[in-house]
């Protein structure tokens, strides 16, 4: 029996929650370095002082530099933060899927992914991966080194990989690519639906006692 979509859309939307969340922390973060990073100016205005003198009457390239070594700094900051992203998404999915079978919002809408193998969830972790958060984080740091139009390509890539992933799983069969790719499926999780496991009634067993004849 497949499994409803719109509890695999619920659980999905719980899982990018969480992505979100951490997102929003790796941000905070990120801006907590820059913050720290002003207070590092006057050092680097002395290091441009020395540029400067050393520099033979080459203004423009002494200052250049200084501007150049804080943007550097910037940009590597924001790229470690999309980087930490998509590896801490991978091991989210990665672990919650060999060690229980399911992530946090799989697990609270009563899914489990199987089979439950190391190599099957570390390959439907990266393709989860890729396709909600990893090539987006391509795409802003492309942005970021200054290439728009390749930022833009690799947007419009990362849009048809993330509806490529999804779609599948609006329609019979429940397969995601991700699990396509993995050799997976998504289903319940198997609980037991109260049948008793006694004999059906009208049916006597062996040990049963003989009714009772009338006098």
């Amino acid at each position: 029996m497949s499994v409803p979509k719109l509890r695999r859309v619920v659980a999905w939307f719980i899982d990018f929650a969480l992505v979100v969340a951490a997102a929003s922390a790796l941000a905070v973060l990120t801006f907590h370095r820059l913050s720290a990073l002003v207070t590092d100016v006057p050092e680097l205005a002395t290091r441009g002082g020395l540029d400067l003198l050393t520099s033979r009457g080459d203004v423009i390239g002494a200052s250049e530099h200084l501007g150049l070594s804080l943007w550097d700094k910037v940009v590597l900051y924001v790229e470690e933060a999309f980087g930490l992203l998509v590896l801490a998404t991978f091991l989210y999915q990665w672990g919650c899927l060999a060690l229980a079978g399911r992530t946090i919002g799989k697990g609270l809408l009563g899914l489990k992914v199987t089979p439950r193998r190391a190599r099957h969830a570390a390959v439907r972790a990266a393709v989860t991966t890729a396709a909600d958060v990893a090539v987006y984080a391509v795409a802003c740091v492309l942005l970021i080194e200054g290439h728009l139009l390749l930022s833009v390509l690799v947007w419009a890539v990362a849009v048809l990989v993330f509806l490529f992933n999804a779609l599948p799983v609006l329609f019979p069969g429940r397969r995601s690519l991700a699990d396509r790719v993995a050799g997976t499926a998504v289903t319940g999780l198997g609980l037991g639906t109260g049948t008793p496991a006694g004999p059906a009634a009208g049916f006597s067993t062996p040990g049963a006692t003989p009714p009772a004849r009338a006098s």
